[in-house]
């Protein structure tokens, strides 16, 4: 059981985050593709789910119309700048390659097609994340994998991810998000689906632990970035480097962070 909800995490290893509390001027509506209807409203947050491809409504509303459990975690703050998160939340496999190098984490992900993913936490779960939606604000995940534990062996299900982000600044002056995630999850297999009841509670608390250990790893990720810049830098391009595109990103990024005019500089400690 604790398998599926434990998708969401690593698929945003780096999983990962949004922030509650934003009123998203759209048009407040649920979408409707042939028989099946998608709700907006989310751990009351609304989201742009109009924009989805028509197409995907059916899949995402057979998880979230019949889910087998669903939580919410955040908002949690992330030391990182609105670009820095969304470019790691866009590119996993650069976030956990990071996260593995600095001994963040057991994190691993790989490319699989346009905005599709291979994904795994380093504690039994892994599948296949898909990028639904994105703008600024939210993004929209649909997720299918599986779970090894002693407890349920090799449990498989799908999952639909929600995920808010809010650019803040802290009392430091220094750029950071806060994000919030919506995990919807339906196991595969009837009868543990229909245990719900019963397993609920364990279910729904590794969900969330999950959850949670994805955000504050970012968050981690984030510490290190702004207190030991070029340590992240060198992990980067320390043989096997990462590819050159998301180098030059890195290097222009953390090049910012460590600049002595900004805030992140002016208030980090002394290595």
């Amino acid at each position: 059981m604790s398998a599926e909800t434990q998708f969401p995490w690593k698929a945003m290893v780096g999983v990962l985050a949004v922030a509650t509390g934003l009123v998203l001027v759209l048009q407040v509506r649920a979408v409707r593709s042939e028989t099946c209807t998608l709700s907006p409203h989310h751990a009351g947050m609304v989201f742009p789910v109009e924009r989805v491809d028509p197409e995907w409504v059916c899949r995402l509303q057979s998880v979230t119309g019949n889910y087998t459990t669903v939580s919410t975690v955040g908002p949690i703050r992330a030391a990182l700048s609105e670009s820095m998160y969304q470019y790691l939340l866009d590119h996993p496999p650069v976030a956990t390659a990071l996260i593995d190098r600095l001994g963040l984490g057991l994190y691993k992900s790989e490319e699989r097609g346009p905005d599709r993913f291979w994904g795994h936490d380093g504690e039994g779960t892994e599948g296949i994340v898909q990028l639904i939606y994105k703008d600024r604000m939210s993004r929209l995940y649909y997720l299918e994998g599986s779970h090894d534990s002693r407890l349920l062996p090799h449990v498989t299900g799908k999952a639909v991810v929600l995920l808010r982000m809010n650019p803040v600044k802290e009392s430091n002056g220094a750029d950071a998000v806060d994000s919030t995630v919506v995990s919807y999850t339906k196991l595969d297999n009837r009868i543990l689906a229909g245990l719900v009841s019963l397993l609920r509670p364990l279910i729904g608390g590794v969900a969330t632990g999950k959850l949670r250990k994805g955000v504050e790893t970012v968050d981690r990720l984030g510490q290190v970035m702004r207190q030991h810049p070029e340590r992240v830098l060198f992990e980067a391009t320390d043989p096997p480097a990462l590819p050159d595109r998301d180098v030059a990103f890195l290097k222009e990024a953390l090049g910012r962070a460590d600049n002595p005019g900004h805030p992140d500089h002016r208030n980090r400690p002394v290595p």
